[in-house]
């Protein structure tokens, strides 16, 4: 997307990174966007948005390579990397300290301050035209989601509403409200979190039907919302909860009192019982983990429109606030543009949207302060002050929510596609992105190709941030920020071009600071943020002033004629050529750009599209000239450039394509180095022409040229297209050992230092040292490298350093040989801001290796070793090979795959082609507890640059609770061991590319211990054990080997699957700074990756004892003894769902009772058959049977015969004894589970005759019963054992003695080793009702929506 407005600004981020920059309007083909998110590092900082921000822009260290998120960052985040760019050739702002340390500021110009315009001559252009201010120009803010509350962003300068929609284009707010319900007489109806719920009387519903839905509320707050809330609602928790201890603690005070001696055995029991109420109320302190209230939510249609009502009682301290009944029904914003708020407690906004027939709630809120920032300083309207305005108060906006709350506000490409579908459908003549992140592939990618159809049919103009990815150049694209006074500093961490394939990567530069409205749960009104983030929305709502003046005027509106006045009227930043890889064509001027506009109205709306290739080659092309590495910058290059004029789709071919025209006048900036052709006559279908590039007498740095087109006749014109040519000379390293330094080097604030090095061959890392002197007070200087390979993303290596006082630090990275590295020194922009003394720094590089015939390692299963071949090209080394592998990747198949047409409200592109979805489920089980993440080689770390839309997944257990979500960046969650459920969710319109992806295969990875490969000098050694080899010499030009051998089969996880993958990590040298021998690759300058695929298993020994006949039997007796097992079997299976199906059942039972009598294995099976009916009418009868069939067992066992067996200790001494042993084991679990469900049902029963209060004189006889088949199941079983410790809770609750039940229903809960038993919860929750204990029953019913919801969320 070659049409890229990459606007950017000073750049921290809040909250993570921010996006590529680009702004559009491109050709039918391709919206040249300079489309590369590049700043590939691997030196991660914040994960999600957590609370620090990271100038690499989006990356989070849960991604362990790179995230997207906003690029900003605000006053009250702490930025781990935030600094100020130089130029591109290394000059750091220009300013003299001590000039801006004597800037002073007045009560206006402090105000203005606050919100930059008079940099960009916008606060001229609007007193010049007041009425040009952005009125009739609608921008869409594609971001973090937006506060409608917010100060100065609810109406226009003009007295239009603000804000036109707020949409979750995520779906991370969606509630599923398929579930219909009917309200009784009353207005009752049941929530779908089981709450009751009362509708107000007053609301139409003319169907009846009210649809239920409900939502943890943590899942639409943000994290430092969410920490707010918590904190709040645990203060509350803890002064309920020290109150009932208090309680707890006198009732076990007064019994001591009354009882200085407690021999009697009722009344030590009743002691433990207040002693446990005392222990599990101070457990639950330690316990504490909040999941955050439930809210439900109710949706019906009025006749008119569809309504939305929430009941957030849960969020509320006031019993009597928060209920549905007085909530103030919502409908979709665009239609009344209201909104809500949950409570006085958190004071987030939120807004409803309905979809899909009222099947979808879309509570939206937003996943950070950064979208309502960002809409903030591009529309922002304060009737009370004026110089608080946003650029364009005049101007509307729609807010698109593409961070997604369950990411930390990562964005995705579901996200992505709603929003620009809801851009066009409203018609929006702006968009602003500050979002974005690295990719592989500039101008590349299914978002890409979105952006460019919008941009030509519908003449979308779409802004977006460059990135915090400095200062290092090709870390793409930046928007600097000027800082006022004239004499401003670039901020460090901007990113610079030019991008990857030449493009310069940015387009203007505009102002990236400002003090805006924030979301009102922030608890307060303004908050100054920076970063690239916020010259977007400056540059943005510069260009609504434009659109304003030309809708009012009537001149065409283009994409391609605002951007070429943009360009060509911006006051250049910078005296140097190369600036312009920093700053674009300089600081967009609103007033000159307007003229321009008026001025040249009447030509046609081109855009000159550029494909450059070497002279001769087809593969690749590029968007301009970038030579970078050292052969290519010995010697001279013909290149080839094709001029295709793109027009807007619907172009007229007889009045704009055939008379279409213009003899160009070509131009280079240097005809010593780059050399064209003078003319070009150019026509519709474009046309050719050569560029020669001699960089043989350049010294050596960056040098930037520029080859641009004027028209003949209309040279005022200026510059219709430009090429850029950036060329790189390195200093090659021609001394042995190769050593190369940088002395006497001087910095100030914001100075920025780059010196270019061509890698010798041969070198896989480097160590350098840093000197610094000459300083007064402590500095901070940011240190990166950065080579570039073909389809990688940018190898970038960075660091944060602070020097106290003058010192010395030492540093290692790995490096590509050959490939050209750029070293960027800068020292951040503040640092030493107030000083006038310089600092001094001198840096050394000396650079090592040990090359190796093969860099990933894989290991075949088989027992053969690998033999690896080492060398040293530079100088001396030592090889120390370690080898670890230390996790374990799993492949599963999917074995469901469902393919479906999404709604088409916000599903539908501007083709007409609906979106569709596959959803697979893939299984996996954990025999323990692991950290797992899933693993998806086709599609994993992939947004932009990537033909598929979008990825999601969601890991589940059995009770439907989720433990994990992710996207296109998969992190490691913590399971508990059971079976688990992974559905992944993929979008695409193209119905065959989602058909071949239905057998996809995902990978489970998980940690394992480390196994540490050997090492041996000869071929058999991992088989003799001979030959070890640990480390040795390498000297020049002479080559080593030695064989790593397999992981030995006694090493590998239990049970792996055959064609799992161990995965590891191998490394050969050493750092000579560090005497410590390293245990691990990763304690190395480089490391490799290796892997083991795991063989098939040995197969299973036929059991021929076990499966033998018995040779004691006749033929006779033994066909009996199957048939009877199999008829067992058989009435096992049998289903019992109708009534016919159970009278059919217990016929068969009677059979089988008569000609098996006794026959306790029947008998346990017909038990098992009645438990397993869940739908039993008169459930105390059903009881009764169940104590009637459990008897039957019991009394077919012979119990003294069975005890006497189970006394006897002696080991079975051959195999009829064994199964004689087994089969008395068996009969002892058939006899307790029989007496264990006979005690649940009698206590059933008994609860459900006190429920109906038939409770009589067959009371006292029932509790004897009980006891007594109790006391009789404690002579075969540990009642307290995780099997039949509910027995004993239940007994516990009998006896009135709660805190003993609870004490044993807690041990039973903590041992669970798989999936959650909901049984015991209920349980748990009706023993703390009894109690009284509101403030726990609330924090487990909370919990219980955590632990079984009803369904999974929605994607």
């Amino acid at each position: 997307m070659d049409l890229s407005l990459q606007l950017q600004v000073h750049g921290a981020l809040i909250k993570g990174p921010s996006c590529p920059s680009y702004w559009a309007s491109s050709s039918s083909s391709s919206l040249s966007l300079p489309r590369d998110f590049i700043s590939s590092s691997r030196f991660l900082l914040h994960r999600r948005l957590r609370r620090s921000c990271s100038r690499s822009r989006g990356i989070r260290l849960r991604r362990r390579g790179f995230s997207a998120m906003p690029c900003s960052s605000s006053d009250t985040l702490t930025a781990s990397r935030v600094g100020c760019g130089g130029g591109g050739g290394g000059g750091g702002g220009g300013a003299d300290n001590a000039s801006v340390a004597n800037f002073k500021l007045n009560e206006s110009t402090f105000l203005a301050s606050l919100m930059p315009k008079k940099e960009i001559r916008a606060d001229r252009f609007i007193e010049a035209h007041p009425e040009y201010d952005g009125r009739g120009v609608v921008i869409a803010i594609f971001d973090s989601g937006f506060d409608p509350s917010a100060a100065g962003l609810h109406v226009t300068s003009d007295g239009k509403p603000k804000v036109l929609d707020v949409i979750d284009c995520t779906g991370s707010g969606d509630i599923d409200t398929s579930t219909v319900v009917k309200a009784n007489e009353d207005g009752h109806i049941r929530g779908a979190s089981g709450a009751p719920l009362v509708v107000n009387s007053s609301w139409k519903n003319p169907t009846g039907e009210w649809r239920v839905g409900f939502k943890l509320v943590y899942q639409l707050f943000t994290d430092d919302l969410t920490s707010r809330v918590k904190k709040e609602r645990r203060k509350s928790w803890d002064e309920k909860n020290q109150e009932e201890i208090a309680k707890a603690v006198n009732n076990l005070y007064d019994f001591d009192q009354k009882h200085s001696k407690v021999e009697d055995a009722k009344l030590k029991k009743t002691r433990e019982d207040l002693q446990s109420k005392v222990d599990f109320l101070k457990k639950q302190a330690d316990k504490y983990e909040d999941k955050g209230p439930v809210i439900d939510a109710v949706v019906w249609h009025d006749g008119e429109v569809w309504r939305v009502a929430l009941d957030t009682q849960s969020l509320e301290e006031d019993p009597d606030s928060g209920k549905l009944a007085d909530f103030s029904p919502l409908t979709n914003y665009r239609i009344e543009r209201k909104y809500g708020v949950f409570s006085r407690l958190d004071a987030c906004s939120f807004v409803a949207n309905v979809y899909d027939e009222g099947k979808v709630l879309s509570i939206v809120t937003d996943s950070s302060p950064h979208g309502t920032h960002v809409a903030g300083i591009a529309t922002a309207h304060h009737p009370e002050e004026h110089l608080l305005n946003g650029v364009a108060p005049g101007a509307q906006i729609i807010s698109c929510k593409i961070g997604d709350s369950r990411l930390g506000s990562m964005e995705t490409g579901t996200g992505l596609s709603r929003a620009l579908i809801a851009a066009l459908e409203h018609n929006c003549d702006l968009v602003n992105m500050s979002y974005g992140e690295p990719a592989l592939l500039p101008d590349y990618g299914r978002f890409v190709d979105l952006v460019t159809e919008a941009v030509n049919k519908r003449r979308l103009i779409f802004v977006s941030s460059a990135g915090n990815s400095g200062p290092a150049l090709t870390t793409p694209v930046p928007i600097q920020w000027w800082k006022p006074p004239s004499e401003g500093l670039e901020y460090t961490w901007s990113s610079r071009g030019p991008t990857s394939d030449g493009d310069l990567g940015v387009c203007i530069s505009a102002p990236g600071g400002a003090v805006a409205p924030v979301p009102t749960w922030t608890l307060q009104r303004r908050m100054l943020m920076n970063g690239t983030s916020m010259a977007s929305p400056s540059a943005c709502g510069a260009i609504a002033l434009l659109l304003s003046a030309m809708k009012a005027e009537g001149i065409p509106v283009s994409p391609y004629s605002v951007r070429r006045a943009l360009e060509n009227t911006s006051t250049p930043v910078g005296d140097l050529p190369e600036d312009k890889l920093t700053t674009g064509q300089g600081l967009m001027q609103v007033d000159k750009a307007y003229e321009y506009l008026k001025k040249f109205q009447d030509y046609p709306c081109v855009f000159y599209q550029i494909k450059v290739n070497l002279s001769g080659k087809t593969i690749p092309t590029s968007r301009g000239i970038y030579l970078r590495e050292g052969t290519a910058c010995r010697q001279s290059t013909e290149w080839t450039v094709q001029v295709d004029p793109k027009f807007h789709e619907g172009a007229s071919n007889l009045k704009e394509l055939v008379p279409f025209e213009e003899c160009l006048e070509l131009h280079s900036t240097d005809e010593g180095v780059v050399r064209v052709p003078d003319y070009l006559l150019l026509t519709h279908n474009g046309r050719s022409f050569n560029v020669v590039v001699d960089p043989t007498n350049l010294g050596d740095g960056v040098h930037y040229f520029e080859v641009y087109g004027i028209d003949c006749k209309a040279p005022e014109r200026g510059p219709l297209f430009r090429i850029p040519v950036t060329i790189i000379i390195p200093k090659t390293v021609a001394n042995r050992p190769p050593v190369i330094s940088f002395q006497q080097m001087s910095f100030i604030s914001g100075h920025i230092e780059r010196r270019y090095i061509e890698v010798p061959q041969g070198a896989t890392w480097a160590e350098a040292t840093m000197r610094t002197s000459g300083f007064d007070t402590t500095r901070r200087f940011y240190i990166d490298t950065l080579q570039l390979c073909p389809l990688r993303r940018p190898i970038k290596w960075e660091s944060a350093s602070t020097f106290a006082s003058p010192s010395a630090k030492s540093f290692a990275f790995p490096v590509v040989s050959g490939q050209t590295m750029e070293l960027a020194i800068a020292q951040f922009w503040s640092s030493g801001l107030g000083s006038r003394e310089p600092t001094i720094v001198d840096f050394e590089i000396e650079f090592h290796g040990v090359g190796v015939d093969k860099e990933e390692l894989l290991l075949d299963g088989s027992e053969a070793p690998i033999k690896v071949e080492a060398e040293a090209l530079l100088a001396s080394e030592k090889l120390v090979p370690i080898a670890v592998l230390n996790k374990i990747r799993v492949p599963y198949q999917p074995i469901d795959a469902q393919l479906k047409t999404l709604s088409t409200g916000r599903d539908r592109l501007l083709s007409g082609k609906q979106i569709l979805a596959l959803t697979l489920t893939y299984k996996f089980k954990l025999e323990d507890s692991a950290e797992v993440k899933p693993y998806i080689p086709l599609l994993n770390n992939r947004i932009y640059d990537t033909k598929f839309e979008s990825q999601f997944y969601m890991i589940s257990d059995a009770n439907k609770r989720v433990y994990a979500m992710g996207d296109v960046y998969p992190e490691s969650s913590k399971l508990p061991k059971g079976e688990y459920k992974l559905q992944l969710y993929l979008r695409h319109e193209n119905v065959q590319l989602l058909e071949k992806l239905k057998q996809l295969i995902l990978f489970i990875e998980r940690n394992m211990g480390e196994i540490r490969l050997n090492l041996h000098s000869e071929p058999d050694g991992p088989f003799t054990g001979n030959g070890a080899f640990k480390s040795s010499i390498l000297m020049p030009g002479v080559k080593e080997a030695f064989y790593l051998g397999p992981p030995t089969k006694d090493k590998l996880p239990k049970n792996t699957p055959q064609g799992s993958v161990l995965v590891g990590e191998i490394s050969y040298g050493k750092l000579s700074f560090d005497d410590k021998e390293g245990k691990n690759p990763k304690d190395n300058p480089v490391s490799y990756p290796i892997s083991y695929v795991v063989p098939p298993n040995k197969p299973e020994e036929d059991k021929k004892a076990a499966s033998a006949p018995d040779s004691s039997k006749s033929v006779s007796e033994r066909l009996e003894q199957e048939v009877r097992d199999t008829k067992i079997k058989f009435l096992g299976n049998l289903k019992q769902e109708t009534e016919e199906e159970r009278s059919e059942w217990k016929k068969l039972c009677a059979c089988l009772k008569s000609e098996y009598p006794n026959y306790t294995p029947l008998l346990a099976k017909i038990l098992e058959g009645l438990l397993s009916r869940s739908d039993a009418g008169d459930k105390i009868s059903h009881h009764e049977e169940i104590i009637e069939a459990a008897n039957e067992v019991i009394r077919s066992v012979n119990v003294d015969e069975l005890a006497r067996f189970l006394l006897d200790k002696t080991e079975p001494e051959d195999a009829e004894a064994e199964k004689l042993k087994k089969k008395m084991e068996m009969t002892r679990d058939q006899l307790a589970d029989a007496l264990y469900q006979k005690g649940l049902a009698m206590a059933r029963i008994e609860n459900l005759k006190g429920e109906k209060g038939d409770e009589g004189e067959e009371e006292s006889s029932q509790r004897d019963k009980f006891e007594e088949n109790f006391k009789e199941l404690t002579k075969w079983v540990d009642v307290k054992s995780s099997k039949y410790g509910t027995l004993t809770v239940l007994r516990e609750k009998r006896l009135s003695r709660l805190g003993t039940a609870l004490k044993v229903l807690d041990d039973l809960i903590q041992n669970e080793s798989e999936t959650a038993n909901k049984k015991l919860y209920e349980l748990k929750l009706g023993l703390l009702e009894e109690l009284g204990w509101s403030h726990l029953v609330t924090y487990e019913k909370q919990w219980m929506q955590v632990r079984f919801p009803t369904s999974l969320p929605l994607f």
